[in-house]
């Protein structure tokens, strides 16, 4: 599972990475400095939780299950919140409305923070000392 974690953060990284160029470089042509501003929210989350998913490769005295629930939480709140953060920034470039989808940002929010409390309370159920 940690192979698969650790993967899955190069991923997300490299993606966040290279979607932020896009952003900063392409996208600012293409449709308003709101719309830009937005675009690099969901960027900035995507590297966030990146992270989170390199830390929780990484750390001693959690459960495969426990990292199993937190990366599943991890990996839909990104593409919930990030991705449709994405799409609605490009929403003036694109022939679909994709403010009706809009509902679908705060729902990956949610996930997002179920996966920082339901890894605190592992960590703090844990035996690490």
């Amino acid at each position: 599972m940690k192979k698969i974690i650790l993967i899955t953060a190069s991923l997300l990284g490299f993606l966040a990475v290279a979607l932020g160029a896009f952003g900063a470089h392409g996208l600012e042509k293409l449709v308003t400095a709101d719309a830009v501003a937005t675009f690099e929210t969901g960027v900035r989350y995507q590297m966030y939780h990146a992270f989170f998913l390199f830390i929780l490769g990484s750390l001693p005295g959690i459960n495969e299950k426990s990292q199993r629930i937190v990366y599943g939480l991890v990996l839909i709140g990104v593409v919930f919140f990030s991705f449709s953060i994405y799409l609605l920034a490009l929403n003036e470039v694109t022939a679909f409305d994709f403010r009706t989808l809009g509902f679908i940002t705060p729902i990956g929010g949610t996930f997002l923070l179920a996966a920082w409390v339901y890894l605190g309370v592992q960590i703090y159920k844990s035996t690490l000392k």
